[in-house]
């Protein structure tokens, strides 16, 4: 029923009753005509009740109905049969009702147990793609120790009771060992294969023979499995609960980066068009000087270019500023020492010479264009509600895989505190930046740093973690710490 659809399910009924027909047709003279009908039709219509009962279940992300399934199953076909014999039989059976019936159950659970899981398995073999990346390799380890430890349980005498015992539930170890691993995955392979090994290494004097000794090993083997299932249900519940979120996340960024830079390349385009218009506008003021010159205006020519050149280096500045040209060519540094911005931070007077080390070619020229972006607009935020001078410092780097840049802007005075609108500002202003290159926005007493992140350009982009983050945050000690 697992295997098949409810459509196909009378089909299975329908074979089911014709096995058990030809199975019990020689059984009529011993324990009736009755018996042989009734104990053959009610079977499997019961188990296809209980399992369209559970049809609700069935859909849930985690696994756990299984064992509801099997254990419902097992209770009421182990009912069914002791109840037919005990009604039906000519002669009943003389064994205790509640004893026979508990000890069907288990091992109807534990047969259900050996075998649904791998059903189970082989249905939602297709669900994900990449399940079987790392699945055999831990699970042939895995398989391997438990037929060890089985065949060892079994080579011991008969009077060694108490190790057979042991060596049998030290089985559960690699098993627990496989479904922490791989989740249900790995319990649908491990309760089985503990299951299979335990019944096929256990001696029986005769086929209905009865241990104590044996039960209660089937009692914890049952345990565990149901155990070892449920675990391995809420382990891959919450192992895609986490890749979805971390999905989420992950596209998010790539959003925002993608948005960052989209956003930049029209910033660029624009000041293009901006220098074209500069060029062609220094070209006809030239036009306009030579023209003076060649008519004795010289004075004239000589004031309006010099006018010309000081609106042009102001345009030029702008432009700059509105798109850093310089950074796809020269890198972070020389668009920050040559381009408008250093010209900007010089009229204030409250911006000393930027510090400055490390190589920002290594780094990717989006994440040199969000750190120019936070540079600027930091030193503008600290410039609107600050006062006193402002030091800025930029360090290029390596943390492990990454490449990244650390970069710190604060009040010169290292006993001034910003305040606490700043802060908060800042944060507003430049987390987006930051997050969007795996990174962190720090405001601490008198500066605000900003660390963003990226692995190497030959690496794969999506292999983004949160560990050198996690890094910057749990350490105050500069940028020359922060990135080496």
């Amino acid at each position: 029923m697992l295997l098949c659809p409810p459509r196909l399910w009378p089909y299975l009924i329908l074979g089911e009753y014709a096995y058990f027909a030809q199975l019990r047709y020689s059984m009529v003279d011993k324990y009736g005509m009755a018996w042989v009908i009734f104990a053959s039709a009610f079977l499997m219509p019961i188990v296809a009740l209980i399992v369209h009962l559970h049809r609700k279940m069935i859909a849930a992300t985690t696994n756990v109905w299984l064992i509801s399934v099997a254990a419902s199953s097992a209770v009421a076909i182990s009912l069914l049969n002791r109840s037919f014999s005990q009604f039906l039989w000519p002669t009943p059976p003389d064994n205790p009702f509640v004893a026979t019936v508990a000890r069907y159950a288990v091992g109807d659970f534990i047969g259900i147990l050996t075998v649904a899981p791998l059903a189970l398995l082989w249905v939602r073999r297709r669900s994900e793609s990449d399940w079987a990346a790392g699945f055999f390799k831990p699970t042939g380890m895995a398989v391997g120790l438990m037929m060890l430890l089985g065949v060892s349980a079994a080579l011991l005498p008969a009077d060694s009771a108490t190790a057979r015992t042991s060596l049998q539930v030290l089985m559960a170890l690699p098993a627990i060992a496989l479904t922490c691993i791989l989740g249900w995955r790995g319990a649908a392979i491990a309760v089985p294969t503990l299951n299979l090994i335990i019944g096929l290494t256990t001696p029986k004097p005769y086929p209905s023979s009865f241990d104590p000794h044996v039960f209660t090993t089937q009692l914890i083997m049952a345990i565990a499995g149901v155990a070892l299932l449920v675990l391995g249900s809420r382990i891959t519940h919450y192992y895609h609960h986490y890749k979805i979120r971390d999905d989420g996340e992950k596209n998010a960024i790539k959003l925002a980066r993608n948005s960052h830079v989209a956003s930049e390349m029209g910033l660029r385009e624009r000041a293009l068009h901006l220098r074209k218009i500069g060029d062609g506008m220094d070209i006809s003021l030239n036009e306009v000087v030579n023209w003076l010159k060649l008519q004795g205006h010289h004075e004239i020519a000589g004031g309006l270019l010099h006018t010309a050149v000081v609106h042009s280096r102001q345009f030029r500045a702008q432009t700059s500023m509105v798109y850093p040209t310089a950074l796809d060519h020269l890198g972070l540094y020389v668009a920050l020492q040559a381009g408008g911005v250093r010209e900007a931070w010089e009229l204030t007077h409250r911006v000393t010479r930027p510090r400055l080390e490390g190589d920002p070619c290594q780094l990717s020229i989006g994440l040199q264009l969000a750190a120019y972006r936070a540079m600027t607009d930091a030193v503008t935020l600290l410039l609107e509600t600050e006062s006193g001078q402002i030091q800025v410092r930029a360090r290029c780097g390596r943390f492990g895989r990454y490449r990244g840049i650390v970069v710190t802007v604060a009040m010169l005075d290292a006993a001034y505190a910003l305040s606490e609108t700043t802060m908060s500002m800042a944060v507003e202003r430049l987390a987006g930046r930051a997050l969007a290159y795996g990174g962190v926005v720090q405001c601490r007493r008198n500066r605000v740093r900003m660390v963003l992140l990226e692995m190497p350009r030959t690496a794969p982009h999506d292999a983004m973690h949160s560990s050198p983050v996690e890094y910057v945050k749990t350490t105050d000690r500069g940028s020359s710490q922060a990135l080496t």
